[in-house]
């Protein structure tokens, strides 16, 4: 549909204007420029304007556009171009594309008075803040964090360099791209070191006060802000993504001593880093990096205090979105790939193929001795983090989602693309398929839930219940019901053929991060980040048993074939393994040096394989409860496990952009 941006009109959302090039209410030109077409208002909050999704041709578009309150005060009007001008000297993937022109002013019909516009490159991909929710708030790990810290401080590099400071770096400031690349967006605020600006912070004048709470220096709220105002500002933005706490947040912050006690919530993190970000805030701007060339050296320095397989790689490697870092695999990393030798028989056996977020299924066991495990293939294809993977039940097929758009078939024989069943519009965290291979539901960047027909990739549904991201999807081995778990902290319940909403649970405190279906359809069990797990009664909704003993996060849930077992992998690096009769906690699996995420049992139920932010596959022997080895060979976090039909292959999808298959037995 065509959206009319005229502030008088009527009707601006009109269906009935889709193939118009007039709006039929107001009369205004629906065709801006003569190409933009505006099809969707996407934030009316969004500091002076508006934010609309527009088109030029087959392109997505941001169109931003002055509320008309602002159109006599000359000085917002000023900041508002000032934004297009700012962005259409840089060139930079970290920075949003604008052209020369993409300032311009609409005149609604029968107006004298302009609509001030600004059209701009859109990014395929959430702010930071979001970003962290849709991940259950969970701290980043010292590794993302120093190649998050290295991408913007290049993006800083190229602004200030330009006679530019930003003046308002914040999460909702910063976007993340499919790739994996940062971008600084809202250069409205952004200020030029001009010498009329070295008078006016020398005491002639003042510069223009943004303030944004918690992010902005000292110097800055008193209306005197530096190009070191950016460091504070991207120090305090740091702080909220190894903490996951708001730089207002009483647990952190002593208003009392204007001190931020934040170490101690971080998973793990070197000295060196937490004593730079600190640096970076410093009270004074004299304390704080001169300039970005000393912040990249001191990243630079760090990062070579790291171990090897943490060094960070060149610029233009990308980071995380999904909860994972994506990194292209240079030269050497693939060089590390090794042959890993198990310690012990591993047992392959029933089906355990994961639809959704269940096993289902039971066939031949197939023993194999120890041997060596080595990466068999790596799957090249997505062009954006790998975010979910299943195997189907014959174990011919293999079905991939990404933050590039696609859900992937591969032929696990030969171990090439069979073809792209879904583009979305919007990245895709996670899906589930039906037990009678005719639907997948998809979920990933919004609100809503989409149902596909399998065999042809065409929408049949899209359910819009929940007020928040929804983070991970189950549908029942009878393929009628399918469930869903939300950011909003509620589980809801539908029928799978209609859509219908037939019930919403509500327990947690937290987000609910993920969920899983028994195979004998008689319970739920959901993770949460209230740091607890829920067991339901799935028949009528009944919260039966709260799991405590997570001491964060809780990310992912994994069920034994024969329901005996439940395993737990939470953001406080451990994995604890539960009997799922008794409700009673057996074994707290130790090892990891960060959050974990993906697990997967074994079909026999002996064996678990736990993946994570430390890029590594762990071998878990569950009789014994001990690690049995570690699989290297991804370069980024790893976002998913599954086991082949017949137990003898895994496979891996990582943040790095790529699959990987392990031969388990020959």
């Amino acid at each position: 549909m065509s959206y009319c941006i005229n502030p008088s009109c009527p009707q601006p959302n009109d269906p009935a204007n889709t193939n118009n090039r007039i709006c039929r209410h107001c009369g205004s030109q629906l065709l801006l420029k003569g190409r933009y077409q505006v099809m969707r208002l996407l934030s009316d909050h969004s500091g002076f304007g508006k934010v609309y999704e527009a088109y030029c041709g087959a392109t997505p578009k941001i169109l931003k556009v002055l509320q008309p309150r602002h159109n006599h005060n000359l000085r917002v009007i000023k900041l508002f171009k000032q934004e297009a001008a700012v962005l259409s000297k840089l060139n930079h993937p970290g920075i949003p594309k604008v052209e020369p022109d993409g300032y311009f002013q609409f005149f609604p019909r029968n107006s004298t008075e302009p609509v001030h516009c600004i059209i701009m490159e859109k990014i395929d991909g959430p702010n930071l803040r979001q970003w962290m929710r849709q991940q259950g708030n969970h701290p980043i790990a010292e590794q993302q964090a120093l190649r998050w810290l290295k991408q913007l401080a290049e993006i800083l590099h190229l602004v200030h360099q330009k006679n530019y400071f930003h003046r308002d770096i914040k999460p909702e400031n910063i976007m993340l791209r499919s790739s994996g690349q940062l971008v600084l967006i809202d250069f409205g605020t952004a200020r030029e070191l001009t010498y009329t600006y070295f008078a006016e912070v020398g005491g002639e004048g003042s510069v223009t006060k943004i303030s944004s709470a918690g992010y902005t220096p000292p110097e800055q709220e008193k209306g005197h802000a530096v190009p070191q105002s950016d460091f504070y500002a991207l120090g305090r933005t740091f702080v909220y993504l190894l903490t996951s706490k708001q730089a207002t947040d009483q647990d952190i912050y002593e208003p009392l001593t204007d001190k931020l006690n934040w170490r101690h919530y971080t998973s793990d993190i070197s000295t060196q880093l937490a004593d730079f970000i600190d640096k970076m805030m410093a009270p004074t701007a004299a304390a704080r990096p001169k300039n970005t060339q000393e912040v990249l050296n001191e990243i630079a320095r760090i990062s070579r205090g790291l171990p090897q397989h943490q060094l960070l790689n060149n610029s233009s490697e990308a980071t995380i979105l999904q909860g994972c870092t994506t990194q292209t695999m240079s030269e050497d990393v693939r060089e590390k790939q090794r042959v890993v030798k198990t310690q012990k028989w591993l047992i392959g056996g029933a089906v355990a193929v994961v639809v959704g977020l269940g096993v289902y299924g039971i066939g031949q066991v197939y023993p194999f001795k120890q041997e060596n495990i080595s990466i068999v293939k790596t799957l090249e294809g997505h062009d954006g983090y790998v975010n979910y993977l299943n195997i189907s039940p014959d174990g011919k097929r293999l079905i991939s989602s990404s933050a590039d758009k696609t859900i992937k078939i591969w032929d696990l024989f030969t171990d090439k693309p069979v073809r792209t069943l879904i583009r979305h519009s919007k990245h895709i965290d996670y899906f589930a398929i039906s037990s009678d291979l005719t639907k997948i539901a998809t979920v990933g960047g919004d609100n809503t839930i989409k149902i596909w027909d399998l065999n042809t990739g065409q929408e049949i549904n899209t359910l819009t219940s929940h007020s928040s991201f929804v983070n991970a999807v189950a549908i029942s081995y009878d393929s009628q019901i399918l469930v869903s778990a939300s950011a909003d902290k509620t589980i809801k319940i539908w029928d799978l053929a209609t859509g219908r909403e037939i019930k919403t649970l509500k327990g947690h405190s937290g987000a609910v991060n993920h969920l899983i279906i028994s195979h004998d359809q008689q319970l739920l069990a959901s993770a949460s980040a209230d740091k607890t797990i829920k067991i339901w009664d799935l028949n009528t909704g009944k919260d039966i048993k709260t799991l405590r003993g997570h001491s964060s996060f809780v990310n992912y849930l994994a069920i034994s074939n024969d329901d005996q077992l439940l395993a737990s992998a939470s953001a406080d690096k451990n994995i604890k393994v539960w009997d799922l009769a008794t409700k009673k906690e057996i074994a707290t699996l130790k090892g990891h040096s960060s959050w974990v995420k993906p697990i997967v049992i074994s079909p026999d139920g002996k064996t678990l394989f736990s993946g994570g932010a430390e890029n590594k596959i762990r071998i878990w022997d569950l009789t014994t409860k001990k690690e049995i080895d570690t699989l290297k060979g991804h370069s980024s976090y790893i976002n998913s496990l599954t086991i082949s039909p017949d137990g003898k292959t895994l496979v891996s999808a990582s943040a790095d952009q790529t699959i990987k298959i392990w031969r388990l037995a020959k």
